[in-house]
């Protein structure tokens, strides 16, 4: 687990000019090439369906 400092980095990232925050993330390799995939059928980029999976997310969950 991280310590708190870690975090307390992490969450004051950089927001590029489309006033989005970069994210560093670890993904294995199935998982990855599972995204690859949804996102090419999709027509996203790897992002692009990562973004929209966890705003999906998001919203469900509030809807809760």
């Amino acid at each position: 687990m991280k310590d708190n400092n870690e975090l307390a980095v992490n969450s004051e990232l950089a927001v590029n000019s489309e006033g989005k925050k970069q994210v560093p993330l670890r993904l294995s390799a199935t998982l990855w090439k599972e995204l690859v995939a949804w996102a090419e059928q999709d027509f996203r980029s790897l992002n692009g369906q990562i973004e929209f999976l966890l705003s999906e997310a998001v919203k469900k969950r509030k809807n809760k």
